[in-house]
């Protein structure tokens, strides 16, 4: 099967895009795509993403996982209700930690920037988890064509 350096060639050739407009659309640099390209770099997840929206394929097919371009199913989508949800259990998480006197993180007083970050990561964890939610409750809804 083809690496993810040679799916990104293949794709943006097929689409007919150069380096550097497809650098601008996903807002980076045509040096890293061309890194990418070149299998000198491997690019984060969040990038890999992006790119499979951008050529609307699944990330198996860009990694490499698999040679057919689009998933069976789409990806759950988190509507606005289920964002003021989650934000409104992360505000009061928040404010949990900071109420608590003490709270360390690596022996240290937790920083601002820390329990930022622990909030950040809690809302990734929680979008996750919300979409396999509606995915495991409601999957026909989530099957191509549908």
């Amino acid at each position: 099967m083809a690496t993810f350096s040679d799916r990104l060639n293949i794709l943006r050739k097929e689409k007919g895009i150069t380096l550097d407009a497809l650098a601008k659309e996903l807002e980076t640099t045509k040096s890293t795509l061309s890194r990418y390209e070149n299998n000198l770099r491997e690019p984060k997840a969040e990038f890999v993403n992006k790119l499979a929206s951008f050529f609307n394929c699944s990330v198996d097919y860009l990694l490499g996982k698999t040679d057919i371009p689009n998933t069976e199913h789409k990806e759950p989508e988190l509507t606005t209700k289920d964002h003021k949800e989650i934000e409104t259990i992360l505000s009061d998480t928040e404010k949990a930690l900071l109420s608590q006197e003490g709270l360390m993180f690596n022996g240290e007083p937790a920083s601002e920037e820390t329990r930022r970050k622990i909030i950040d990561a809690m809302r990734i964890g929680m979008e996750m988890a919300k979409k396999e939610a509606k995915e495991k409750y409601t999957p026909k809804k989530y099957k191509k064509g549908d």
